[in-house]
This record gives structure tokens, sequence and C-alpha cells, in this order.
């Protein structure tokens, strides 16, 4: 017995060695926690309080009042009774709740989601002083779900901005926002993972993780480092129920990618995405190696759009993109979501791997917005309907019907907003550009459209 007490003694002294030594200098800080960096408390104890007595006013409470307005098909035997009307639409009164982030004192601005601010009426913006405000709508972006607001500028603390490609899995980071209508509340975990996608099917992603508490309310709150730097707006949870809490899987809309739509936003009163111009898919570990390349992650580029950015770039079908302004590149959807943030004109860097070898290529951003197209141009059956390009709930390509006014031809011929036509006479179609050649090159009086209205294929007949 006592020989064992010796070993176990002595294993205890080697262990504790061994934390001290390996714990390098530069990471040893106030009572040796690297996480409290030199902030302290009043009684000299490791905190975060100071750096939240100077971040949590820049977080608001966000109050909406609006009108949530449905419609709903009517069948043909029953129209009669709704006036002769093949749709009825119903409207109903809501009220919501959720937190939002000052990023500018002169002007007044406010990021927040849009999914916070949809249909709202009203926004009743609440400071942690108790002032309130009527918020006014600047413009949104659903897709990428960031909204701008503006409250009068009067005696307002900003959050400052912090780069975010500069993120790394493992940081420490602080969640504030007002879960459940809660006021101010914080909760501190790290970045579990970076360039998270598939969360919001169809939409631009690129997701900052973390185990940070995130719940309801919580949307459109910050996500700061410790610093008190905002490096992150955040947005959703993984939730494994309907009624479920947070389970320490919360995402975020990284800071950059949140200040390129803000502040085309706040100059055009709307997002003029970029556009690059290609179709592709991710890399894995089996296409890397039938195309020759040592890295297993990027995007891979199926096709190039003629007369594109990428085209004119010299981007080509084969191309490996690993890497976007110096920085590592994941997925294809991640590189999707970047160029989509980013305003036509802009400039960036493309590492690629064509046949084995590492190229850079510079790009100047097409616009997006040359993609979103009257439907009358293409046929006058669509006439009244807005097209652009997108994906089905599948995440299949093809041309999105993302606008459609009551009574128009398109309406009458049977297109729903939401619809996704995916084909012409059985021709696949992905997009705005591929839709317009196929019914060029239709031939014969009855042309049959394909289209992905939910979960449902459907054919509809021009004759």
């Amino acid at each position: 017995m006592k020989l064992l007490f010796k070993r176990v003694a002595l294993f205890c002294t080697i262990f504790s060695a061994t934390l001290l030594i390996n714990i390098p200098a530069q990471a040893t800080t106030t009572a040796g926690f690297p996480f409290f960096s030199s902030s302290k408390s009043d009684e000299g104890m490791p905190s975060l309080a100071p750096m939240l007595e100077t971040a949590m006013p820049a977080v608001v409470s966000i109050n909406v009042e609006g009108t949530q307005v449905s419609r709903q098909r009517v069948p043909e035997m029953f129209r009669n009774f709704f006036g002769g009307q093949g749709e009825q639409v119903q409207e109903r009164p809501f009220r919501s709740l959720g937190s939002g982030v000052i990023i500018d004192a002169e002007k007044g601005y406010i990021v927040t989601n849009a999914h916070v601010v949809k249909n709202a009426d009203e926004i009743l913006v609440t400071l942690t002083d108790g002032r309130e405000f009527i918020g006014k709508k600047l413009g949104e972006d659903e897709q990428s779900d960031i909204a701008l607001l503006k409250i009068e500028p009067k005696d307002l603390v900003a959050m400052p901005l912090a780069n975010s490609d500069t993120l790394r899995v493992g940081d420490f980071v602080i969640a504030i926002g007002n879960p459940f209508g809660l006021s101010q509340t914080v909760t501190s975990g790290i970045v579990s993972a970076l360039g998270r996608t598939g969360i919001n099917m169809g939409g631009y992603e690129n997701f900052i993780q973390t185990d940070a508490a995130i719940n309801r309310g919580n949307s459109g709150g910050a996500l700061v480092n410790l610093k008190g730097e905002l490096v992150g707006i955040n947005a959703a949870i993984f939730s494994p129920g309907r009624d479920a809490g947070n389970v320490g899987i919360g995402f975020a809309i990284p800071s950059n990618m949140m200040k390129n739509l803000v502040d085309q936003i706040s100059e055009f009163g709307e997002v003029r995405r970029g556009l690059l111009g290609i179709i592709g898919n991710d890399v894995d570990a089996g296409l890397a190696e039938a195309f020759n390349s040592d890295v297993n992650k990027g995007a891979f580029v199926a096709e190039v759009t003629p007369n594109s950015a990428a085209s004119k770039a010299g981007i080509e079908a084969g191309d490996i993109i690993t890497g976007i302004n110096g920085k590592p590149l994941g997925s294809f959807a991640e590189l999707r979501a970047k160029v989509a943030s980013m305003g036509a004109g802009a400039e960036l860097a493309l590492n690629i791997i064509r046949q084995g070898e590492s190229i850079e290529v510079d790009v100047v951003l097409g616009d997006a917005g040359a993609t979103v197209k009257t439907a009358a141009e293409i046929h006058p059956a669509f006439a009244g309907a807005t097209f652009e390009n997108g994906t089905d709930i599948a995440g299949n390509r093809g041309v999105i019907v993302s606008e459609i006014e009551a009574g128009s031809p398109a309406l009458r011929f049977g297109l729903r907003k939401d619809d996704v036509i995916i084909g012409v006479n059985r021709q696949r179609v992905n997009t705005i550009i591929e839709l317009t050649e196929r019914m060029e090159n239709a031939d014969g009086q009855v042309t049959a459209i394909n289209v992905r209205r939910g979960e449902s294929t459907l054919y509809l007949v021009i004759r």
C-alpha cells in the first residue's frame, strides 16, 4: 500500500510539472486562465465583466408588430363561393421578439436578421438604458437573413467589427441577446466550426458554429470575441424538436459577410449581389484524385457560363477552386455565399488547381441582378412573373418564380410564387439563360413546362 501511494504521488508530481512546462508563455494571462485575457473584477478575480460593460450597450431588443399574409389556392369547384377568385388571401396580426446590434452610432444603424423584421408594420427598438425608438427598415436580404434598421442617432454606442476571416475553431466567443423576451443575457462558448452550410436550404450560408447558448429571441444578437468586437450575427440553432431549446449548436453570420451586405443596403437600398458565373459542386477525395489534386476540399467547376465574370477571368470547367482572397475554401456552398455577399464589381483573387498545378486568377464579379428577369421577355404566357436563378427545396438548380402579380397571365397559366422551373419539353433547365434558350428552340404547338412546387412535380402546358 505504501509503495502504491508513493507511485501515485510521484505520478501526480510529474503530471503537474508537465502541465506547467507545456503552457506557452503567450497563453499565460490573468490567474493562468487564457480565456479571461487581462480583465479582472474589482476584487482582482478573472472576469469578462469589463469587456461586457462596453459591448452590451450596443445590443438592443427588437419588438415587432406586423401582419402575416397567407395565400391558399381555391379548387375550381369552390371558386363560386369565393367570388370567382382562384386564390384565398388571409391576414392575421402577429408579434415577435428579437435582438439587434448597433454598428454605426452616428447614423443610428442597427443590423438584425431579416426573419426578425419580416412583414413588420412597426418596429420598436429598446436600448439597455431603457430608451425606446421606432425603427425604420432600410433594406433586407432574405437569402442571407440580414436586415438593416435605422433609429434616431442620439447618444448611441456602436460595437466595433472584427475580421471574421481570422476566426479559428477553438476561439472563445460570447453571445449577447434577449432570449425568450428576457432582458439582455450573456452566454459563453467557443467557435465549434467554420463555413457551415445546409442549415437554410436555398439561401446563402457560411455560418460560424458555436456552443455558446443561443435560444429564441437571440436572433439578430451579437457574437463577440474577448475584445468585445463583433464576429457574427446570431441567426439560428439546431434543435431536435420544434419546442426544444439550445443543445449547444448555434449558428451566426460572419461579420465580414454581414458588412458586405449592409454596405450595399445602405448605399443602394438593396443588395446588388455579385456573380461569378459557374456551376459546380463540392470536392471530395474521389474527385480530387480524378483531377490530380492533393486538396480534398474546395469548389469544383463543372461549367462556366459564357460571357460571365469567370469566363472573362479565364476560369475553366474542371478547375478546383481552393481559396478566395488568400483564405482556404471548404466547399462550393461557401464560395457561393462569399461571392453572393460581395457587390457587383468587387475584385477577388481565386486560388485554383488546374491539371495538378496551382495558379491564381483575378476576377471582377458581374451583377447577379442581370439574372433577375421579367418573365414576359421570355414568353407572353409568363407575363406578370419575375424569374431568378436558384434552387428548389432539395437543392436542385432551376428558375425560381420570385414574384407574381395578381390576375396576371402567368397566374392564370398556373405559375405560383416560389415555383421552380426545372425543365422545358423534358430538357433540363438550370438557369434563366437555359430557360430562354429552351423556349426559343421549342418546336411545335405545345410546350410543356416542368415545375417543382414544394415536394411535388407538375407540368404546365403552353398551347
